[in-house]
């Protein structure tokens, strides 16, 4: 009879047992099922909000690709104006000759026939023929001019739209400056349009010749005037 009612009470601790072990997995399981709801939750808003986050930052990325290619187009149309400026700042600064002038043209030569005296000359001549005047340099310069010449120098001296060439006695002035003979005329430009200009029969240069005034009429690759050392108006 005691081992019989052991044996059932032994039965019944497991039936305890077992339905407290079913009861614990069951509330294990609800339990991980919703923490793991809870989780998938948080991961879905966390998602959300970083997809957020790049949505906003691509839009910014484009937004500042466009701003910066609208600065590069400014830049280049800034770029090619300042360059043309540039350009036609050069071009009145060789004008004005504010700047050294460089490149092709021709190189003239003049001097004061010395080989002629008052004793040689013709009495039917004058003795002041066979000498380079004032008006002889301007007259040259500006037919230099009228051929197109960028630049222009007499002894160094750069002729701009203010330059005098006057005579002082003896003296030859050019922008104030006294030269003498031999006269070194330089002038920038198409080498071909300056000699077809000055050259020409019957011109000025042919009647200095005559006098035995005109030295050498070379073209030269590489003329350097130098620019005007006076004050510009």
């Amino acid at each position: 009879m005691k081992k019989r009612n052991i044996i059932i009470m032994f039965g019944i601790m497991c039936m305890i047992l077992t339905t407290a072990i079913v009861t614990q997995y069951k509330t294990i399981k609800n339990a991980n099922m919703i923490t793991g709801n809870t989780s998938n939750s948080e991961l879905k808003t966390k998602v959300l909000m970083w997809k957020e986050k790049y949505e906003d930052a691509y839009e910014q990325l484009n937004a500042s690709e466009k701003k910066l290619e609208k600065q590069r187009t400014i830049a280049t149309k800034d770029d090619a104006e300042s360059k043309e400026m540039q350009t036609e700042l050069n071009k009145l600064n060789l004008l004005i000759g504010s700047i050294d002038a460089k490149g092709k043209g021709v190189v003239i030569t003049l001097a004061d026939n010395n080989s002629v005296t008052n004793q040689t000359v013709s009495i039917l001549d004058n003795i002041s023929n066979y000498l380079i005047h004032d008006t002889d340099l301007l007259f040259i310069v500006n037919e230099l001019k009228n051929a197109g010449a960028e630049a222009i120098s007499i002894n160094d001296e750069r002729i701009t739209n203010q330059t005098a060439i006057t005579c002082d006695g003896n003296v030859i002035l050019v922008n104030g400056n006294k030269i003498s003979s031999p006269f070194t005329i330089k002038a920038i430009g198409s080498a071909e349009t300056i000699l077809g200009a000055i050259q020409r029969p019957g011109g000025f240069l042919e009647q200095l010749r005559e006098y035995g005034l005109v030295g050498n009429i070379v073209r030269q690759n590489n003329i350097t005037i130098y620019k005007y050392n006076g004050v510009i108006s």
